[in-house]
C-alpha cells in the first residue's frame, strides 16, 4: 500500500493526553480480537504493533500517523481481559472515555469483532456507547479464517440485525489477507469523506 504508517504518540495516562493536530480514527476491540495483527497487515510491517500470546498487551492509546493522506489511526487498549487488575482495567477505561468524549478530530471508531463468536455483551456495549456519544461506527469481523463458513455468515447476520446495518460487517483475516485492502481502502473512503471539499 502507498500510505506510510509510523507510531508517533503513546498515551498511558490522562494528563498525557493533548489535542492531536489530525483527523482520527479510532480501532477498538476485546483484548484477543487481533487489533495488533490487523495494523501490521494493513500496514505491511511486521512489527508496528507488538504482538503477544498473552492477551491485553496494549495498554495505551497509541496514534499511528499515516501519510501522505495524514490522520491517525488510534489504537486503543483492548477491553474484556480478566487477568488484569480491577484498577487497571478501570484506568484504561477512563482513558478510553475522556479519549472518546468531545473530540472533535475523531471522524469514527472501527469496532473490531471476533467472527468466531455470536454478539458478546461487552462489544455491544462498546457499540451502545460510541453511538451514545453521537459517533459513527463501523464495525469489522477479524480472525475470519478460524471458522468455517457457516458460523461466520450466522454471526454476520446476527450482528446486521442487532446494529440495524444496511450491509452485514466485514469479514476479514490478518492471517489469510482476506480483505485486507477492502479494508484499507475502506478507512480512505471514510477519511476522504471528512474533508473539506472546495
Amino acid at each position: 500500500m502507498p500510505s506510510t504508517v509510523i507510531l508517533e504518540k503513546t498515551i498511558y495516562t490522562i494528563d498525557q493526553l493533548e489535542e492531536m493536530p489530525l483527523p482520527q480514527l479510532a480501532l477498538a476491540g476485546r483484548s484477543n480480537v487481533g487489533k495488533s495483527s490487523l495494523l501490521n497487515k494493513l500496514t505491511g510491517r511486521k512489527n508496528l504493533a507488538k504482538i503477544s500470546s498473552t492477551p491485553g498487551k496494549t495498554r495505551s492509546l497509541n496514534f499511528y500517523r499515516v501519510s501522505p493522506e495524514e490522520f491517525y489511526l488510534v489504537d486503543l487498549p483492548g477491553y474484556g481481559y480478566a487477568r488484569c487488575s480491577k484498577t487497571e482495567r478501570e484506568k484504561w477505561a477512563t482513558l478510553i472515555n475522556r479519549y472518546l468524549k468531545n473530540n472533535p478530530r475523531l471522524f469514527g471508531v472501527v469496532a473490531l469483532l471476533d467472527s468466531r463468536l455470536p454478539p458478546q455483551a461487552l462489544d455491544i456495549e462498546l457499540i451502545t456507547y460510541i453511538r451514545a456519544q453521537g459517533m459513527d461506527v463501523f464495525p469489522v469481523m477479524t480472525k475470519a479464517d478460524k471458522c468455517k463458513q457457516p458460523v461466520r455468515s450466522a454471526n454476520q447476520v446476527a450482528w446486521q440485525r442487532l446494529l440495524g446495518t444496511e450491509k452485514p460487517p466485514l469479514l476479514i483475516s490478518s492471517h489469510s489477507g482476506m480483505n485486507i485492502d477492502k479494508l484499507w481502502q475502506f478507512f480512505l473512503d471514510k477519511f476522504s469523506a471528512v474533508q473539506p471539499h472546495e
